[in-house]
């Protein structure tokens, strides 16, 4: 009898833990290996990254939308989103009514308030329709411009995308 017991009271046990993880994966945090070097200095290719699902709302698993928004993200914050179905790491550099100015000087350059970006002629050619990040999107760029697919690229993110916000590596 005693025996029956102790398995049950085991097989609860990890039964219950296994929920507890499932729910700690999906909603709450989540660890991240990095594969690239868009995010460099700050982050490297191979680094490990400890990412609040909470930041931002209580998000729906592998969805790209939220059951629950409360918050959006700030500039500076490193964010994760998804773009084609891939989860994507960048720093949002502006948030929704910043402004956008671009300069034609010897190159195409994106100012947004104290950072200068430079852009390809194509990016500039798509982004300079804008003069500033439309409601409920925000512009993400690697830190590493050279190396980084971002904003400049294939547009504005949508606040909606956003998973959340990476906070220690």
């Amino acid at each position: 009898m005693n025996r029956i017991k102790t398995k049950n009271y085991f097989l609860t046990c990890i039964l219950i833990g296994a929920a507890i993880g499932i729910i700690l994966k999906f909603f709450i945090v989540d660890i991240l290996h990095i594969a690239g070097t868009s995010m460099e200095p700050a982050i490297k290719d191979r680094d490990v990254v400890l990412v609040n699902k909470l930041a931002y709302g209580l998000v729906k698993p592998n969805s790209g939308s939220f059951f629950l928004q409360w918050s959006q993200p700030k500039r500076g914050d490193v964010v994760i989103f998804l773009h084609s179905n891939k989860i994507v790491i960048k720093r949002c550099i502006a948030v929704s009514g910043d402004r956008l100015d671009f300069l034609t000087d010897s190159q195409y350059t994106l100012v947004v308030g104290d950072k200068k970006i430079t852009l390809s002629e194509d990016q500039y050619n798509q982004m300079r329709a804008f003069d500033s990040v439309p409601d409920g999107y925000i512009l993400a760029v690697g830190d590493n411009y050279a190396e980084s697919i971002d904003s400049r690229t294939y547009g504005f993110v949508s606040v909606k995308n956003v998973i959340g916000r990476i906070i220690g590596r």
